[in-house]
């Protein structure tokens, strides 16, 4: 007899407890995982296994900049897998010329190499300031204290946080740290063996602290007189999340003599595709050239899969006008997260970033967080309870980053469950 009511649905059942126990077994314990598994996300949102929706305010740390599952990243996924997912950068394809050519348009006139990360971009930045100062003995990179360049070798050498040292020494000679936003400090550490300088134009987990326009003038200035490589890490806070495409263009925005300010390197990756994996950097001339063949290299760089989303994303951004809606809503939501420092002193303590790329900082002791686990972690879990996902930075900051194309709606969404747990702590 033929069936005409459908078997009634599975049970839902909760899968927290199960994968788990898969990463338990089987995955190298490097994480500090929070409880959650997500199953599917769309747009700004995230759903878990068990059903339970989540805003995203955290992007996958920057990544996604067109949200979760944007049909067309889908798409040019689709089309271009029908073509050519990988070549060997031994020979040319379009996908990667078309990128490079964007890139530079974007920043000024050099030239790109394409990596899959954000380290990877670093070391490449690292490579390009010792074959710069090879012949001259040169090699050493100053870099700021709070800052973080990767989780490579090198990338931990160069980063200024001890805590991600320990354990792996010795580490990469050639990295000493420096204050940031302080000129005088950077002068005073210069020594005959410095080639480069190397800061975040936004530092991103040191906090949310942005680079003021004089230290940027004044280390350019440095540099030039010293003839050291002014090199720049735009891993999280570039493409587009300050509101322009990298941070220090929205950094001298009004600023007399601003618009001619350009660093000697840059790092790209995170949302330069949307999610697909890619890194970049871009040096300009005469740098451009000073990584010959045979000089650095990346089995997986620059794909035509990977060339062809992230040209995509470009797209996108530019055809629904992203920057400047970063521009406007980040400046609305950053006003309103200061109207929570003011009415809830004993909890917050300031705001501050650029766009999409914000901190909350809790209280020095904020009420009715206890225990061992950090401040900024135990927030997290109370907005993960209240239906939000950011991402902490350090003991104390709370990061906003959502994708570039969050709604005015979604905003205010969000800073209502915000607000909702900041005040169940007072």
């Amino acid at each position: 007899m033929k069936e005409i009511i459908p078997p009634p649905p599975p049970i839902l059942r909760n899968r927290l407890a199960e994968v788990r126990e898969l990463f338990a077994r089987h995955v190298a314990p490097t994480y500090a995982r929070f409880d959650l598994v997500f199953s599917h996300g769309s747009g700004s949102y995230v759903w878990d296994v068990a059903g339970r929706r989540y805003l995203d305010l955290g992007s996958g740390i920057a990544v996604c900049a067109l949200g979760h599952a944007n049909p067309e990243i889908t798409e040019a996924l689709v089309e271009q897998s029908r073509k050519l997912v990988h070549v060997s950068n031994l020979y040319y394809t379009e996908a990667q010329g078309r990128l490079a050519q964007a890139l530079t348009q974007l920043i000024g006139p050099g030239k790109v190499f394409f990596g899959n990360s954000g380290a990877e971009a670093n070391e490449g930045l690292f490579k390009l300031a010792r074959k710069f100062g090879h012949a001259e003995g040169r090699f050493e990179i100053l870099t700021a204290a709070n800052s973080f360049h990767g989780r490579t070798l090198a990338g931990i050498s160069a980063t200024g946080q001890e805590k991600v040292k320990h354990g792996f020494e010795p580490l990469v000679p050639g990295f000493r740290h420096i204050p940031f936003n302080d000129l005088a400090a950077a002068r005073a550490a210069l020594s005959p063996a410095t080639v480069a300088i190397l800061i975040e134009g936004i530092q991103g987990e040191g906090g949310i602290t942005p680079a003021t326009p004089e230290y940027l003038l004044g280390l350019r200035a440095l540099c030039d007189e010293q003839k050291l490589l002014l090199l720049m890490d735009g891993v999280q806070c570039g493409h587009f999340r300050s509101g322009r495409f990298q941070s220090f263009q929205r950094i001298f925005e009004g600023v007399p003599g601003g618009g001619e300010f350009l660093p000697d390197g840059l790092s790209m990756a995170k949302a330069l595709g949307g999610g697909v994996p890619i890194g970049a950097f871009w040096a300009r001339a005469p740098y451009a050239d000073l990584l010959g063949p045979g000089t650095h290299a990346s089995t997986f760089g620059g794909t035509p899969l990977a060339c062809a989303v992230a040209l995509k994303v470009l797209e996108v951004v530019e055809r629904e006008r992203l920057a400047d809606h970063v521009r406007e809503l980040g400046g609305w939501l950053k006003g309103e997260l200061e109207r929570l420092v003011g009415a809830y002193p004993r909890a917050l303590k300031t705001a501050r970033g650029l766009g999409f790329m914000l901190g909350l900082e809790l209280a020095d002791h904020p009420p009715g967080l206890a225990g061992d686990a950090k401040p900024a972690a135990q927030m997290i879990a109370r907005l993960h309870q209240a239906g939000l996902l950011a991402i902490p930075s350090g003991t104390h900051v709370i990061r906003l980053l959502p994708p570039l194309n969050l709604t005015r709606h979604q905003a205010e969404e969000g800073l209502g469950i915000i607000e909702q747990v900041v005040k169940s702590m007072v």
